[in-house]
Order: C-alpha cells, then structure tokens, then sequence
C-alpha cells in the first residue's frame, strides 16, 4: 500500500502491503488459486437437519453466539481508548434482531439512508448512538438524522451549505469524510485509489470547511476515511490511523477546531477463504495505540475519541446460506443448480468474489462435510443470467440432488444486497441462539411481497387475487 501522504503534509508512513482477497479460479482466469481445504462450519449437520424441517430452504442462518464473541474481542482491542465505540454499518445486515445483539454491547449505528435510519430508530438508537455517513444526500435524510440528533458525517464541502439549508441551523459536533488523492493500492477490486473513489472531500476543501464551521458555532469535528475495503493483514486500520492523527494535529494547529473523534470506518477484511489469515483484532488494535501515542498525545490531543464503522467484520463469518440441491447438469461442464441464487448473494456475481462451499449431504443420510472432494462442480443458482454462480470449477464430494449445502460468510453484503430479478423471491433469515433454539427474523418474501407495489395498477388487485389463489394451492413462495 501506498498512501499519497505528501498532498496531506505528512510523513509517509511505514508501508504497509494489503495482502489480497481470495478469489477463485474463472473461465476469464484459470489460473486463480483455488482452496479443497474444509471450512468449518459454526452449525452441525443435526442441527441443520432440524432448521429445514422447520424453515425451507433457501434461508440465510446467522450465528448469535459468534457475532457476540467478535463484539467482545473489538472492545476489548479497543479498550485503552476511552471514547471507543463502533457504529455497525446497518448496510452489511439491516435487520434489527442482528443490530439488537449489537446494541447489547454499546455499539451505535452507521446508517446512509432514511430506512436505514428508521432501522436504528427502531432498536431504540438515538442522538450520538447513530453516524449518518451519507452521500449525495436529498434534503429529507437529512431532516430525518436531524430529529433524531444524528451525528452527521459530511462527505462533500457543499453538504455543509445544503445541510443547514435544509435543517436551518447546523449541529454542534459534525464529522468530515476526507479523501488524500493518491494512491492507495490493493488488489480486492473494490478501491484502486482514493483519486477515483466518489467519496470524501479533498483536503484543501476540508481546511476550508473547518474554518467555515468553526465561524458558523460548531465547536467540535470529527475526522472519518474509508480508503479501502476487505483488507487483508493487520496494517490497514494502523497506517489509516497514522494518516488521520496526523491529519487531525494539522487541522486544529491550522483551524483552531477542536477534533472531538476519529473514525476509522470499515475496511478490515475477514477470511472468505479457507487459507486466508484472518486479521487479529487485538494486534490491530495495538497498533492503532502506538500511533495514537506516537501522534495524538504529544500533540495534546490525547482525549480524542476512536469510533470504527465495521460491518463485515462484525457479522460477515457468522451468516451462511442453507441451500438445496435440486438439479445435477452435465454438459461442458458439471453443475450442481441449488435453489438460492444471486438474488440472495450478489458478491460472486458482482465482484467475482470467492465464498466457501460445504456440502452437508441430505438430511437422514451421511455426512458429508469432511469428505474428502472428488468431483469438480459449478455451483450455480436459476437466474437467467450466466453469472449467477456461488462457485465455478469448485472441487468437492459428490453431490445428490437433496443434499444440503452451506454457503459461507454470507453474514453481511447476503440478503442486504439481494433483489428481485426474474421474478425471484428473497430468502428468510434465521437466527440461531448461543443456547441451540432458533427465531425466524425475517420470513421469506412472497408473491403477494413482489407484487405490492402494482397497487397503484389496474393489475394490482388481479395479481393480489393471482398470488394468494397460487399460495393457498402450491405453497409459498
């Protein structure tokens, strides 16, 4: 990685490199590495067998007691700053029974959007509980986050000028998204560099809008950054760190604006792969430390608050999908077509991201999970469109029609992303508690769902008529 620190006035950094996310290997590049190692799973096949006799697959599981443990290991990697606390980002699992768990632990919330916000309101989120991070923002978001007290986080200098055209005063604590230009270089695919992200102010316009907040009564800022995403290794958070303490000393010496908080946002990736390393929270952590004291305390900023937006790493490992297999197809290629679909996971489709696959094998019969692979499958779902996979060339155990199969860390960007093309219906949520029992959070979406919207129609009422006559004779969905 390196950070373009010279436009920012700063030293550079100890380079740190962003290891890559696992990808799998594609028609478009067959050389990519691919993993038959096993991936564990946080849920038995008993248990498996007992949540499809109760919900049917396809559904989205998530792991309350694994959640919970990853909540405890970031505040307590945190623990040494006082003001610490992580916003959730709502957009990696908007349901509120998952935010619930959260909230349990103090964390707040990072909404974007009016539902989003709602969302957080719903749980009982209010005032400095809720970041609103929001960009190109209509003007009744933000009169929303205003009622509630939202701190709001200004992507672009003009938001300023609108916000407060908008609510007609501006709050009296805000936070400023800052983007350094340059380069910021890894090889997930979702960040090049900070240069051709639409996010963040430059810091010539953050300068500018400090001074302008300060005139306007604002006594206090916070400084916010997301610069990459799904990051690999434990340096991504610590050279961020590096780059806003020392940004945050530059602005109150220039300014006079007091820096209140520093948040880090998200970034930090989890292990999608079976041979992926996953990044040590504590180690991060201490290294967040170090330049905190390195940078912040001789400055005389030592009171500054740390605040995290990580959603990925807070949920991502503790979702899977729980699928069937329905059909095996042979033709170029061997395919295994399962009943979910891209219209309940969109990374492999979108980014050709890699996600783990198990198969469980079918409920009464042997166990497959440990079996060792000696089949090499595309597992893919029912949408017309070719790029509705979970896996291509994937080797694992032989596959039945009936069996069962997991899909792994499906726990943020899953069900938040999915859509309804071709008709397709989203999946249930389940979660499973610490104590083994489960709750239906959210049940699947029917007909009658993906028709509610024709009200406004002369067809409406038909359909409506249409999808409860097919509920009541062929089952839902």
């Amino acid at each position: 990685m390196k950070l373009e620190s010279a436009r920012l006035g700063l030293e550079r950094p100890e380079t740190v490199r962003l290891e890559p996310a696992h990808v799998e290997r594609s028609r478009s590049n067959p050389a990519r590495p691919e993993s038959t190692h096993p991936k564990p799973l946080f849920v038995t096949k008993r248990q498996l067998e007992e949540l499809v006799s109760q919900y049917s697959t396809p559904f989205h599981l998530y792991d309350e007691a694994g959640i919970r443990r990853t909540a405890e290991d970031l505040l307590a990697a945190f623990s040494w700053n006082e003001g610490f606390r992580e916003y959730f980002a709502v957009k990696a699992n908007p349901n509120p029974a998952i935010m619930q768990v959260l909230a349990e632990y103090g964390c707040g919330f990072d909404c974007a959007t009016r539902p989003e916000l709602m969302l957080a309101e719903a749980v009982g989120a209010q005032g400095h509980d809720i970041m609103f991070s929001s960009n190109d923002t209509p003007a009744a978001d933000f009169r929303h986050a205003a009622r509630l007290e939202a701190l709001v986080n200004f992507d672009a200098l003009d938001m300023v000028d609108f916000y407060e055209r908008s609510v007609g005063r501006l709050p009296e604590v805000v936070c400023l998204r800052v983007n350094p230009g340059g380069d910021f270089e890894g090889t997930n695919g979702i960040f090049d560099t900070p240069e051709t992200s639409k996010f963040g102010m430059t810091p010539t316009q953050l300068t500018e809008a400090c001074r302008a907040l300060v005139a306007r009564g604002v006594r206090a800022i916070g400084l916010h950054a997301l610069l990459a995403s799904n990051t690999h290794g434990n340096g991504y958070y610590p050279a961020l760190a590096h780059l806003l303490f020392t940004e945050a000393v530059r602005l109150h010496r220039e300014t006079g604006v007091h820096v209140a908080f520093v948040n880090l946002s998200g970034g930090v990736g989890i292990p999608y792969a079976p041979d992926d390393e996953p990044c040590d929270i504590r180690a991060i952590g201490e290294a967040v430390r170090k330049a905190f004291e390195n940078v912040l305390v001789p400055a005389g900023m030592g009171g500054v608050a740390l605040f995290t937006e990580l959603g990925r790493f807070m949920t991502g490992p503790h979702g899977c999908i729980v699928t069937r297999a329905l059909h095996l197809k042979r033709t170029y290629h061997d395919y295994v077509g399962v009943d979910a679909c891209a219209a309940d996971l969109m990374r492999p489709a979108m980014y050709d991201a890699y996600h783990h696959v198990t198969v469980v094998g079918h409920p009464g019969g042997a166990d497959k999970t440990l079996e060792p692979p000696t089949h090499v499958y595309d597992v893919v779902g029912g949408l017309c469109e070719n790029n509705d996979r979970f896996a291509n060339a994937r080797a694992l155990p032989e596959v039945e029609a009936g069996d069962l199969l997991v899909i792994h860390d499906t726990g943020a960007h899953g069900r938040s992303m999915g859509y309804n093309y071709n008709g397709r219906l989203r999946s249930a949520e389940v979660l499973l508690h610490p104590d083994g029992s489960s709750d239906l959070i959210r049940r699947a979406e029917t007909a009658a769902d993906y028709f509610a919207t024709l009200d406004a129609s002369p067809f409406g009422e038909r359909l409506e008529r249409i999808a409860l006559e097919q509920a009541v004779v062929g089952g839902e969905p």
